[in-house]
């Protein structure tokens, strides 16, 4: 579990998060939605130790990484695995090659050990036989998959999706999530993911989280959701848009 205690966060003169109290849970799909600039992004980066925020506490499992050192904070890092809206794919590097890059980093696996590693991610993500081909070669959901495939390497507790819907067709857009729900289930893991795609709330949300100017608005099971629009306006008002996004 992640847990989000009085987290505050600004830039310069602009306050971005305002005293964010969250809990994201493991085996659970837990999404973060809301309009552009309502802060997820920050909040999302600030989990991951891109931006430090000026107060508050974000527990891993009660590890509170704003107090670790760099050897402690190291090994929260690589439990910890992304999900890229862009995919952030090495086009240099062959598939086999992208997904063996956070072996080489943070584990001490040999040549051998590695290469089974990445088959049997491939394997998890029903992809196989295409090591050697680079992202160029490959379809944007294969590239999804790899990038899935890729975070999971290192045998994850934690893992971060920033749009994983982004610049897919509606049936490519079901099966990225079909496949990360499966993933999150099958290995216990706490998977937030930040996304504008209403259907993939009602198909895999857990836990729901929703953003609005800088502050936690709402937090929540799908299962509430529906009886909460009722009742919010702002969250109303963002799922009506999401919907002609």
């Amino acid at each position: 579990m992640i847990e989000l205690i009085n987290v505050n966060k600004s830039f310069e003169d602009k306050q971005v998060l305002f005293d964010i109290n969250a809990q994201f849970f493991s085996g659970k799909n837990n999404l973060i939605i809301g309009a552009s600039g309502g802060g997820k992004s920050v909040m999302m980066k600030c989990m991951v130790g891109l931006e430090r925020p000026e107060s508050g506490h974000i527990e891993f499992d009660k590890r509170d990484m704003l107090s670790l050192d760099e050897q402690q904070l190291r090994e929260v890092r690589r439990e910890i695995g992304m999900l890229f809206q862009g995919t952030a794919l090495f086009d240099s590097l062959t598939i086999e090659q992208n997904i063996e890059f956070p072996l080489r980093m943070f584990s001490k696996m040999t040549a051998a050990e590695r290469r089974d590693r990445v088959n049997f991610c491939l394997q998890r993500v029903n992809l196989e036989n295409i090591n050697k081909k680079f992202p160029s070669e490959i379809s944007g959901g294969m590239k999804k998959r790899v990038g899935i495939a890729r975070a999971i390497a290192l045998d994850i507790k934690y893992l971060f999706c920033d749009e994983p819907n982004s610049g897919l067709d509606p049936i490519t857009s079901r099966l990225i999530d079909a496949l990360i729900d499966e993933i999150t289930k099958e290995y216990g893991i706490t998977n937030i993911i930040n996304s504008h795609d209403m259907k993939t709330v009602f198909d895999i949300g857990d836990h729901i989280l929703f953003m609005y100017k800088g502050a936690k608005r709402w937090e929540g099971s799908r299962q509430d959701l529906s009886h909460a629009q009722k009742e919010i306006k702002e969250l109303d008002e963002f799922i009506k848009a999401s919907y002609f996004h």
